[in-house]
This record gives structure tokens, sequence and C-alpha cells, in this order.
């Protein structure tokens, strides 16, 4: 009995000890490096959030032409495309601290400068607005970007919003994954993924307002459609 209780009462010592140093730690540590403990062991909504998603609605063919004259001409295959890339009509994107680029087997990551721009702003926003929830170095993923008139003909089989008219074929649209971030949490809950997903429909929303892209929430493929618009 003796020895039960002295195991009890060396736990209750080493669980107060840490109590003790992360007590001290919540005290004496920065306001943001704070919200990012908080947030690694809070399992709290963020409830403040509205819902943004439901107002992209920009369909295709009512930007389509317009937009096909601020980007390139459609490329019919990967040489195609090199060409356009060597004489500057594209540029290549690459991830880093605002955004994350999957491995893309249905396009390339080559865009528009304009449309590089608009992606950055992006992430820069989005970036600035989920540091002060607590989701320091979290990053949204980047799933398509442009296509060839062959990458097209291929993904009409299992994507029903590839068409001969897709933004993508300019150079000027890029697909964003909302069903999926990169996450620098402990404990990633559905409602993090939901205030995500709402955060980055409120970024933009805010750039469409502005009129800087069309934008169209895609439900069967999980993604935020977004086509660079330039003035």
């Amino acid at each position: 009995m003796r020895r039960i209780r002295l195991k009890k009462e060396y736990r209750l010592k080493v669980w107060g000890f840490f109590f003790v140093v992360f007590s001290l730690c919540f005290i004496f540590i920065p306001q943001p490096n704070r919200a990012f403990m908080l947030n690694y062991f809070s399992r709290k909504c963020i409830n403040h959030q509205q819902i943004y998603s439901k107002k992209l609605t920009d369909r295709i063919p009512d930007y389509s032409a317009q937009a096909r004259l601020s980007g390139i001409t459609a490329c019919s295959d990967e040489k195609d495309l090199a060409l356009k890339l060597i004489s500057g009509q594209l540029v290549k994107v690459r991830g880093g601290r605002k955004y994350r680029i999957e491995n893309m087997k249905h396009s390339y990551p080559y865009l528009t400068r304009d449309s590089r721009r608009l992606l950055n702003e992006i992430g820069r926003r989005f970036r600035n607005k989920i540091n002060r929830e607590g989701f320091k170095g979290s990053k949204f993923i980047i799933t398509s970007m442009t296509r060839t008139s062959e990458n097209i003909r291929g993904l009409g089989k299992t994507n029903i919003n590839a068409s001969e008219n897709s933004p993508h074929l300019n150079g000027n649209a890029f697909d964003i994954s909302y069903a999926r971030f990169s996450i620098r949490k402990y404990h990633v809950t559905e409602c993090d993924k939901w205030y995500l997903k709402e955060a980055l429909a409120e970024v933009i929303h805010e750039l469409r307002k502005e009129k800087k892209c069309w934008a169209t929430y895609e439900k069967q493929q999980g993604c935020f459609h977004v086509v660079s618009r330039v003035q």
C-alpha cells in the first residue's frame, strides 16, 4: 500500500511540475507564440468566421472571352507550352512560405505574370489572416494551374469542369484546394478545416470585389477555381 501511495505521489509531482512549466511559458512567451501554443492544445471552433464560399459563383461562360484576351493562346502540348515559357509569356510558380504546390498530373506550374501576382497576393492576405487565429505556418495547396489541349482531352474523362473554353488553357487560372491544407497544428479538427476553408474564401471574395479575379466554388472537385482579371 505504501508503495502504491508513493507512486501516486510521484505522478502528482511530475504532472504538477509540467503544469507549472507550461503556466510560466504561457505568461512570459510573446503574444503570437502564445496563440500558436493555445491552438496546439485547443479543440474549440472559431465561430466568428463568416461563410464566403457560397458567394464565389462566377460562371466560366460569363468571363471566358475576357479571360482569353488577357492570357496566352492555348498550347496544344508540352512543347508548345515550353515555347511560351521561353518567350516570357508564362513564368514558373514555386511554392514557399505562402502556399504549397501539389504534384500535378494534368497541368503545369506556370502562370502569366499577372496571375502569379494575384496568387501571391492571396497567399499574403491568407497568411496574415490565419496568423491572428494561431495558424502560423499553415498553407493552402494549389492543385492545378496551366493546362494544354492535350491535358484537357485526358482530364475530360474524370473532371466534368474540364472544357475546351477552360481558362486553364490561357495561363491565368489556378485551383486551390479547400478540402486539404498544410496545417502546423498538433491536433487538427473539422472546425479547423472549416475555418481555413472560409478564411480562404473570404480572401478570394475580397479580391473578387476589387475586380482582380473571377472565382467559382467547385463542390465536386473540392477546390476554389480562381482566374486573374486584368483591368
